[in-house]
């Protein structure tokens, strides 16, 4: 058909780059949950290595609860992104997932902050050298983490989308 390998029109480029893009975030989505899964069994480890913390059942089951309870928001956000942001145009899909971001991150503070006060003692062991823990400093910890995501999320899509400068800018460079 006279067709280019790398042609568009080519229905096994389009088929080569589906399949690319599919891989590619599968692939994310692995190593996303593997870095969710090796953090909350880091902190399993932790708190049976602690002293204090091996005696209530809560304590031990923080870092289980601070993933699961992530779960739960995450289901209330998207019912959220129902009622907020209704998706009629490909541009709405960007606001969307903006929106939903904060909204997670909003929600999953204070289940946060209750988790924290409520499954760890105010003050706790960790061994030799760190023998006055406060719960706040693992509040805290998780916060930073939760709000860090938050930041890197908004810096990502400010360098990714065509919607600002740096990306704009990139693809008139590539039109001489």
């Amino acid at each position: 058909y006279g067709l280019d390998e790398d042609d568009f029109r080519n229905p096994a480029c389009i088929a080569d780059n589906v399949g690319d893009n599919v891989g590619d975030i599968a692939g994310m989505g692995a190593d996303l949950f593997g870095s969710m899964a090796e953090s909350t069994c880091a902190a399993l480890v932790l708190a049976s290595a602690s002293p204090d913390l091996r005696l209530y059942w809560a304590s031990q089951l923080y870092p289980v609860l601070i993933s699961c309870s992530g779960i739960v928001v995450g289901v209330i956000t998207l019912m959220a992104r129902t009622c907020c942001y209704k998706i009629e145009h490909m541009a709405d899909v960007e606001k969307a997932l903006k929106g939903m971001l904060v909204i997670s991150t909003v929600l999953m503070t204070p289940v946060v902050i209750f988790l924290s006060h409520v499954c760890l003692p105010a003050t706790f062991s960790m061994g030799f050298g760190y023998e006055e823990v406060q719960s706040w400093f693992c509040t805290v910890s998780v916060l930073l983490g939760l709000w860090s995501g938050l930041a890197v999320g908004y810096v990502t899509e400010y360098y990714t989308s065509h919607t600002y400068v740096p990306v704009r800018e990139i693809a008139e460079t590539q039109k001489q």
